[in-house]
Formats: structure tokens, sequence, C-alpha cells
């Protein structure tokens, strides 16, 4: 992830008003969880799991505070448990930001997977959901899913992909 990009997040996160990342990492994002572990704007917890890091994320919000969920699109199947019993059960919105694992151009076999099933899990869940592949565009898409999010009291995602993340 190009220093611009992982900017570009630590920017939408702050305009969104986040003050809590909690996070399981992966490669395609490894730029970005040094830089939110030292923003001393933004309290990290490093989960074990992801379902474990949409809960904390659901529990900051009730605590009238701004969380993320920062992971890989195979996440989202681990959290899917969660997501639903929080969204559709109990109208408390977790913002997620995923790498693209998967997606054309993907040359790891075993992330091809991710790729073909993340689309159609967040249409399952009614999650809305922006990929974003210019980096000109992380800042405002991260604003956006909280907008909306916070609304709607319900989940949202944005999907970084492309050159973003390669």
């Amino acid at each position: 992830m190009k220093a611009e990009a992982v900017e570009a997040v630590i920017r939408g996160l702050k305009r969104a008003g986040v003050s809590v990342a909690t996070y399981l990492p992966d490669s395609l994002l490894k730029e970005l969880y040094p830089a939110l572990d030292a923003d001393p704007d933004i309290r990290t917890i490093p989960v074990t799991n992801e379902g474990e890091g949409a809960a904390i994320a659901g529990g900051v919000f009730l605590s009238g505070k701004r969380a993320v969920l920062v992971m890989e699109n195979s996440g989202l199947r681990a959290a899917t448990e969660h997501l639903a019993r929080l969204g559709l059960g109990a109208g408390i919105p977790v913002v997620m930001i995923m790498s693209y694992r998967g997606e054309l151009g993907e040359n790891n076999w075993w992330a091809i997977p991710h790729g073909i099933t993340m689309e159609p899990v967040l249409k399952a869940l009614r999650i809305p959901y922006r990929v974003v592949r210019e980096e000109e565009a992380i800042e405002q898409s991260i604003v956006d899913a909280y907008d909306w999010s916070y609304n709607a009291y319900y989940h949202s995602a944005v999907a970084l992909g492309g050159s973003v993340v390669r």
C-alpha cells in the first residue's frame, strides 16, 4: 500500500470522527497498521478474528464513539454471524475497510475465493459498499461510508483494490 493511500485512509477516518480502529492484519494493508498504531488520535485494538473486531466496533458505537473494522475481505466471511446480529438484529453499524483480495489481477491462487465471495456476501447481508481503486477517492469514500452508516444504523464497507493496495 502506497504512503499516499495510507495517509488518505487516516485523513478519511479522522474526518469521519473515528477514534478506535480494530484490525486483523493482512499483507495488502500492512503499511496501514503501523500508521494507525502511531496515530495519537486513534486507539488501535488488534483482534484474533474478524468477528471479534465487529463486536468491538459495535460496542464502541454503543459508547457514543466511532470505530472502524480493518481487515482482508476474507474476514467478511468470518464476521458474517456477528455482522448479521449487530446490523439486522440490533441496528448497530460497523464500518469496514477491507483489502480486495482475489479481484482480477490477483496472483495468489488461495486468494481467488476471497474475491469470488466478497460481493455476494455483502449483498446477502444488504451491506452497501464501494470498491476504491484510485487514491483520490479513498478519503471521501470513508467519509461517505460513515455518513451513510450512522444515519441508517447499518453497516457499510470500503474495499481497497487495484493499484491502491498492489
